[in-house]
Parts: C-alpha cells; sequence; structure tokens
C-alpha cells in the first residue's frame, strides 16, 4: 500500500499557478474573461483565445495589474489546424467557448447546427489533442471543460447547444481515463444560466420559440427550473475553474461540477 499523500493545509493554499500556462477559449467576455482574470491573478501567463480583437485588448487592460500576464490570440476556432497548434505547451486548458441559437429542430439552420457542434466539440477535443503532448511529457496538466447543465440536462429549441454539450462530456470523461496515468485531470464545469452577453442575446429567441413576451423569459423559462432564483456570475464560474487547476483537486477527474441552483436536483 502506497503511503497518504501530504497536502497542504487549504487554508493556507492559495492557487499558485506560477510558471504555468493557461490557455482560455473565449476568452474578451463572460465566462472566459472571467476565467482569464482569475488563472492571471494566480500567476499563470493566459493565453487569451478569441475571434473578438477588441474584447481581447480590453481583457488585455484589465489585467495590467495581475501577477501573470495576458496574450491576446485572436482565432476564430471552426479553424481546427490553427486551435490545435495553439494549444501546444499549455499546462491548463479551459475549453470555454460557446454560442447558441434557440429554434424548434425542424427550424434549425444545418449550416448553424453544424457552426456549434465545430466550436463547441470538435474544437475542444483538437485543442485537448494539441495539449496533451506537453502535460503528458511533465507529467502534470489540467483540463477544465465549460460545460453547462445543458451537458446533463436537456431543454427543448436548443437542439445543437445540448448535443454539443452531452458530447464534450463524454470527451472530458475520455480525456479523464487516458490521462490519469499521466497526472492530467479533465472535468467538467456546469453551471446554469450565467449573466454573459451569449445568455442575454438569446432571450428574444426564448420568447418567440416559447410564444411568451421577452419580459416573462427570465422567471418562466431560464430560472423555471432553479431553486436558487438569479442568474450565476461569471466570477462563480471562474472559481469552480480554479479550484479544479488547484493541489487539492488532484483526485478530482471525470467529473462534472455542478453550478446549477438546485436545477438538477428535481
Amino acid at each position: 500500500m502506497t503511503a497518504p499523500r501530504a497536502l497542504p493545509a487549504p487554508h493556507a493554499t492559495p492557487l499558485d499557478l506560477g510558471g504555468r500556462t493557461a490557455l482560455v477559449t473565449g476568452a474578451a467576455g463572460g465566462i472566459g474573461r472571467a476565467c482569464a482574470l482569475r488563472l492571471a491573478a494566480a500567476g499563470a501567463e493566459v493565453r487569451a483565445v478569441d475571434r473578438d480583437a477588441a474584447g481581447l485588448e480590453t481583457l488585455v487592460d484589465a489585467a495590467s495589474d495581475l501577477e501573470g500576464a495576458v496574450e491576446p490570440h485572436v482565432l476564430d476556432l471552426t479553424d481546427l489546424d490553427a486551435a490545435e497548434l495553439a494549444a501546444a505547451g499549455t499546462d491548463v486548458l479551459v475549453n470555454n467557448a460557446g454560442l447558441q441559437l434557440v429554434r424548434p429542430i425542424e427550424e434549425f439552420p444545418p449550416d448553424v447546427f453544424h457552426t456549434v457542434l465545430t466550436v463547441m466539440l470538435e474544437a475542444p477535443f483538437r485543442l485537448i489533442r494539441g495539449a496533451l503532448p506537453h502535460m503528458y511529457g511533465q507529467g502534470w496538466g489540467r483540463i477544465v471543460n465549460v460545460s453547462s447543465v445543458h451537458g446533463l440536462r436537456a431543454s427543448a429549441y436548443k437542439s445543437a447547444y445540448v448535443a454539443a454539450k452531452h458530447g464534450l462530456e463524454g470527451l472530458s470523461k475520455t480525456t479523464a481515463l487516458e490521462g490519469a496515468p499521466h497526472g492530467v485531470t479533465s472535468n467538467c464545469v456546469n453551471p446554469a444560466y450565467v449573466r454573459t452577453p451569449l445568455v442575454e442575446k438569446q432571450i428574444a429567441d426564448q420568447a418567440r420559440a416559447h410564444g411568451i413576451p421577452e419580459e416573462r423569459v427570465l422567471s418562466e423559462v431560464m430560472l423555471r427550473d432553479s431553486a436558487v432564483r438569479r442568474l450565476i456570475e461569471p466570477e462563480e464560474v471562474a472559481e469552480a475553474v480554479a479550484y479544479l487547476c488547484g493541489p487539492q483537486a488532484s483526485f478530482v477527474t471525470g467529473t462534472s461540477l455542478v453550478l446549477d441552483g438546485g436545477w438538477t436536483a428535481h
């Protein structure tokens, strides 16, 4: 039997990612921005990936006083070869980028379905593929996939998003099984509705799909199944991501950390 592993006292161990390189996708706003700032505050050198160059510039400015640094990488994740190359040499990978369209299946544009799965499932696969050789070589790595409560539950009118998130859950678990012998963990973080532009932009679509006024969407659709009746803040999700990168989470892999206000407790 192996000796117990000595861990530092949790209350005396702030997250220290000094000397580590982290890559965060969808980093120009919302959850991705919060994650990039949180990891930079822990000392990481953050590769901030997004197609929004202006948003990345504001992120760099916001990180100017942090211990780590943020390096902007303007990249469209539908360029899968470029995505894989961008992940080379990273110690921490946060797959966060996403997009949403709310439509019934019979009205859902096939090209949009394809794009959603490319950005939210195939690109994470390629990013993980690009990151693993370095992680395996050093015997340490952290992969955090920003999934959703929709990776565990379905909602009507979100066929592409739900399919992508369910696929991401499976990819994350497979990565965990393969990565464990090499010191690499892989987990999902599963928030419900977060206060982000992605959520704000879908209110009109939700109203149209459900046949209700926009002012009723938040209470009757988005927060209907949540025991805690509010939106989650991006910084709360970023703290969950940071936890999974810390020493106290070294035994946490292949799982989903649910931040859904009690949605899945029903």
